[in-house]
């Protein structure tokens, strides 16, 4: 394929990276990660700059060498961990657990956002199931929610009918390791039953979070996703798990 074809090709990219970082940005996705999409946008016209006016050939085949390689790793890895987070869309988790963790997200003024209300859901409909199992409501408050991500979950479940006394919330944390670990610490003992739910792009970072953090028998149940911010959830949740990984939160 000839270069200039590539540049093209980069256009191309580069108007879909664009042209979804406005469709996010529009829906609304309570974070500002969209912003990835544009800066990749930005990088592939100038890509397509390089390669359609020759500057390419121009550059020292030793840093050409390394950007190849670099990319070829990077798209290797993406497709390794996105293959994960695939593998984990469908858990149902098991009968009868001891716990469940719901893991927080955007409370807004009218109510748990979009994201949050598919995992109360999946959750309502689990304790519903099993009668016997504590649900542990882990997310702390942020500058721009109205409450507690924890204490908004559960009047969302108690408005739904399920007993208080099977209710427990935890409301310090920020992001999906303390939601982990803090619930942990709650509940005080490791050799319990933990089902991890949350989203379905989520749930494969949730779990090895939990088995790292010593759960001994943990499973995932997973709840479904807005099909417009799926792209964007997947490739957030690629940086979520290499930054788990670079800090040891994984292991």
């Amino acid at each position: 394929m000839g270069r200039k074809m590539i540049s093209i090709l980069c256009v191309l990219a580069a108007a879909f990276c664009f042209a979804y970082c406005t469709v996010v940005f529009m829906i609304k996705s309570g974070s500002r990660f969209y912003l990835v999409w544009a800066a990749g946008g930005v990088f592939l016209l100038a890509l397509a700059f390089i390669l359609y006016f020759g500057i390419w050939d121009k550059i020292p085949p030793v840093c050409r060498r390394i950007f190849g390689a670099v990319v070829i790793v990077g798209i290797v890895l993406f497709v390794i961990v996105e293959g994960c987070i695939i593998s984990r869309f469908h858990d149902k988790g098991k009968d009868n657990l001891d716990y469940i963790i719901v893991l927080g997200a955007q409370m807004k003024p009218a109510g748990p956002s979009a994201v949050l209300k598919f995992r109360l859901d999946a959750a309502y409909d689990y304790l519903t199931e099993n009668e016997n199992t504590i649900c542990i409501l882990s997310g702390g408050q942020g500058s721009n929610e109205p409450c507690s991500e924890a204490e908004g979950m559960y009047q969302y479940l108690v408005e739904k009918g399920i007993a208080p006394e099977r209710l427990m919330k935890e409301e310090q944390s920020t992001d999906t390791s303390e939601n982990i670990a803090y619930s942990m610490a709650l509940i005080g003992r490791n050799d319990v039953s933990v089902g991890i739910v949350t989203n379905n792009f989520h749930v494969f970072r949730g779990v090895h979070l939990a088995k790292a953090a010593g759960v001994q028998d943990v499973c995932g149940i997973a709840a479904r996703s807005n099909v417009w911010f799926q792209l964007n959830n997947m490739v957030r949740e690629f940086f979520g798990i290499m930054k788990d990984l670079v800090c040891g939160n994984l292991f």
